[in-house]
Order: C-alpha cells, then structure tokens, then sequence
C-alpha cells in the first residue's frame, strides 16, 4: 500500500517536471520565433513619463490627445496630473521627461534653475471667479481684484481656494497681492475662507455644495458645468490670463531624461495639427472653446 503511493508520487513528480520543461522549451521556442521574425530580440516599448496639471486632465484634453502621440511615435505615455506645484516637484527630482504646467513666473524660474530646458506655450484660456447665481457678495461686474477686496471686507459669503500649491492657487495668491492683501491675512482672515487642497473638478464641486465663490479655469468649470448651481460672476480682467505650456526635463538637471522623446511631445503640442485640434477642442460638446492654441504667439 505505501509502496504504491510512493510509486504515484513519484509518477505525479515526474509528470510535473515534464510539462515544466515542455513549457519552458515551448516559451523558448516562441521567443525563438520571434526573434527571426524581427530579426532582433524583443525590446520593451519606449515610454515618456508626463506630469501634466489636473485641468488639462480633468477637461479630457489629454485623453484625447494621448492615443495620437502613443501611435505617432509608437511610445506609452504616462499621464500623472496634479498641482502646478507638485508637477515641478517631479520634474525637478527626476520623476517625469516633461511637464505641463500654467504658472509663468514659477515655470520661468524652473527653466533659470537649470531643471528645464525652455518654457514653450501651446494653449491658453481665463480663469473665472464663479459663484451662486444671486451673488450674495454683490461682487458681478468688478474687476477681480475689487471683487477679491469686496470678499474680504465683507467676510460673509464664503470662498473655497484650491489651497494646493497649484497654477490655480498661484493666480489666487497672485489676484489676493494686486488686491492689497498679504496672503497669510486672507487665510486667516475666517470661516468664510476655505481652503480645500484638492483638484480644480472636486474644489468646484466643494464650492457648488457650500454654495460659495472659487476662482476656476474656463476649461474645468465648462468641463463640470452641468453638475453644478454655479455660474461667471467675474470674468474679465487682464490678470485672469491662463497660459499653459510644455518644459522638457534637462538632461544637465537629470541624466536619465528622455530628452529626445521629450522634443517630440514639444514638437506635436505645437504642430499645425495638433494646435486646430486643440482649437476645437470641446466646441461641438460645449458650445465653445475650452482652450485658445498659441504656439509661438503667446499673448501679453
């Protein structure tokens, strides 16, 4: 009885150690095959790692755009998004080839510190200060920087700020300066300011549920229009200028870059081609542009 039972155990063993290595020979032998059918080992596929900020993600510009780049220059790209901030933190770690950021003064310094190679604009749009229709601050046909001093002085109605070290934080902070305010002042100035420190799409939803102010990019906020009771109060100014643009990683800053893969994107984001789609992008779904192509022609 035992002596069976060993004998079917060595059976089992020897059966499993057959097919192990029928198995192997036959990866081998695809492998083989494959290699003669190309004429070369197979390689892993090229991959460029992007950091790009959530309103060009959360619009659904660059699920868009991703599959034309990828078949183009037959590479997987990685899109990781966040603030403005934490973008430039990886691209000066190394993390990511390229970023895509709106913050000028912040992108211009990346680029004098060495971490980028050059600033290139592709697109812009306007940022908005959105609200509740009735506008309980009364601040509809100021300019932005009145209408951030009326939100101080008044103090009542609430403002959600994105509060994450984003493009759209800057310009807050920026919008809060020209205004005459120190901005430890105004984030200590109530329960009426509310800093979220998330995303553009969950910071106006924030501001649509507490029924509050938030300053916006136009993309976004159309992007997120129908789930909101949220609307323009303040929509021109100079200073609501949005710039976005393209930096490659310097391969002086970070040796592993992959610079020429990098040159490409560049290079795509401001082809003819891709500046009308980027043009057009949105029109037909929102009835009009989420974003204006300014390759080479960035406006003052």
């Amino acid at each position: 009885m035992h002596t069976n039972i060993s004998r079917m155990k060595i059976t089992i063993s020897t059966l499993a150690v057959l097919l192990l290595v029928v198995g192997s020979l036959g990866a081998l032998t695809a492998c083989e095959g494959a290699e003669e059918a190309t004429g070369a080992p197979l390689k892993a596929q090229e991959r460029l790692q992007v950091a790009t900020t959530t309103s060009l993600y959360d619009t659904g510009l660059w699920g868009y755009l991703e599959p034309m780049f990828e078949e183009e220059y037959n590479v997987e790209l990685d899109v990781l998004y966040a603030g403005t901030g934490k973008a430039l933190e990886w691209g000066q770690r190394g993390d990511v080839d390229v970023i895509t950021v709106h913050s000028k003064s912040r992108e211009l310094q990346f680029v004098a510190d060495g971490y980028g190679v050059e600033r290139v604009p592709f697109a812009y749009n306007y940022f908005l200060i959105v609200g509740p229709e009735d506008d309980p601050a009364g601040i509809k046909g100021l300019t932005p920087e009145a209408a951030f001093q009326k939100l101080m002085e008044d103090g009542s109605a609430s403002f959600v700020s994105r509060g994450d070290d984003s493009g759209t934080h800057s310009k807050e902070k920026a919008i809060w300066a020209a205004a005459g305010y120190d901005y430890e002042d105004v984030r200590n100035a109530g329960t009426w300011y509310v800093e979220a420190g998330i995303g553009m799409g969950p910071t106006l939803t924030m501001a649509h549920e507490l029924e509050a102010y938030t300053l916006t990019d136009m993309g976004t906020y159309l992007a997120f229009k129908s789930d909101l009771e949220l609307v323009p109060i303040v929509d021109e100014g100079g200073i609501l200028l949005n710039v976005y643009s393209v930096i490659a990683i310097s391969p002086e800053s970070v040796s592993s870059t992959n610079i020429d893969m990098a040159n490409n994107l560049i290079d795509f984001l401001t082809s003819e081609e891709i500046q009308e789609l980027i043009g057009d992008y949105g029109v037909e779904e929102y009835g009009m542009h989420l974003f204006t192509p300014c390759a080479g022609n960035e406006p003052g």
